[in-house]
């Protein structure tokens, strides 16, 4: 008699799934996916879509000054009519200096954000056109670099600058940077302009640039002083960056990395196709956004 033995292979058993790879694949994928995206929009943002920016906003400040002229409300002093401060940003005078094509509308205040539409006239000093140093800041290279030739100027050079109180005219006698001497105390009633950039390679700013130009017109009449010398923030100094936190910048990078982690899981679950068509213009615009407000932590003269 023969006894069939049945043998039964065990089934192994399965192996313990690890917990969160899947997610950690997600974060790592979206951080890689941000990072693109952010460096890009720098690009973008630093050789493209600033210079429009700058233009588009020189745009509007020229027709707010044009209308003030016209009307005689231009600011003249470092208050406005109600005797509140200058709001940073405030259009205050037109400077053309025709030997290096400079046509720009000058706002009031000299940190990085103003500086981003233009240049501007550091507050505790007098408008151009009136007696004692009058100091403008512009950038080199970055939201146009309206300031970015001032090198090429000469002694002998003249410009013009327009305020509320007419046309001021300047013929420059010096170009120096670091280590240059500075040039002789102002004698009394007399005005000087002086124009303030980056120097070095375009978006590595090295040093600062002065250009000094004496006023050759009749100088205007200057209201007393509301800021006084040297009480300007550090973020209004040359070179100098904002301070802070930057907040904006903190929700729109949260944004930016929640979207690209929100993408790369779409796109396995969801499909290609469909994920580069809902979710590329979002993170393209996000990255943008994230650009802005890193270019506006650069240095203000970049």
């Amino acid at each position: 008699m023969t006894v069939a033995v049945q043998t039964t292979l065990a089934t192994p058993a399965p192996r313990p799934r690890v917990l969160g790879v899947t997610a950690v694949r997600h974060l790592a994928r979206g951080g890689l996916l941000t990072l693109a995206a952010l460096l890009l929009g720098l690009t973008a943002q630093l050789l493209l879509v600033s210079g429009i920016q700058e233009r588009a906003a020189q745009h509007a400040a020229f027709d707010e000054l044009r209308a003030q002229l016209a009307l005689g409300t231009a600011p003249v002093a470092q208050t406005d009519q109600q005797g509140d401060l200058l709001a940073p940003g405030t259009p205050v005078a037109l400077i053309d200096i025709p030997a290096v094509h400079v046509h720009q509308v000058v706002l009031e205040g000299t940190d990085s954000t103003v500086l981003t539409d233009g240049p501007g006239h550091r507050r505790d000093t007098p408008l151009p056109g009136q007696t004692g140093t009058s100091v403008l800041m512009g950038r080199a290279a970055a939201y146009g670099g309206p300031f970015g030739r001032l090198d090429e100027l000469a002694a002998g050079d003249t410009f013009t600058v327009t305020t509320g109180q007419g046309k001021a005219k300047y013929q420059v006698f010096g170009v120096r940077r670091a280590g240059d001497p500075a040039p002789a105390t102002l004698a009394a009633n007399k005005g000087r302009l002086v124009l303030v950039t980056a120097t070095g390679p375009g978006f590595m700013p090295g040093g600062v640039l002065r250009v000094d130009a004496g006023l050759i017109s009749a100088p205007a009449q200057t209201p007393a002083a509301v800021i006084r010398s040297g009480t300007l923030p550090e973020s209004e100094q040359p070179l100098a960056r904002p301070s802070g936190v930057p907040w904006p910048l903190v929700m729109w990078l949260q944004a930016l990395l929640a979207v690209a982690v929100a993408a790369v899981w779409a796109w396995h679950r969801w499909g290609r196709h469909q994920t580069w068509i809902v979710f590329a213009p979002v993170v393209a615009v996000l990255g943008l956004q994230v650009a802005v407000r890193t270019t506006e932590l650069l240095p203000n003269l970049m």
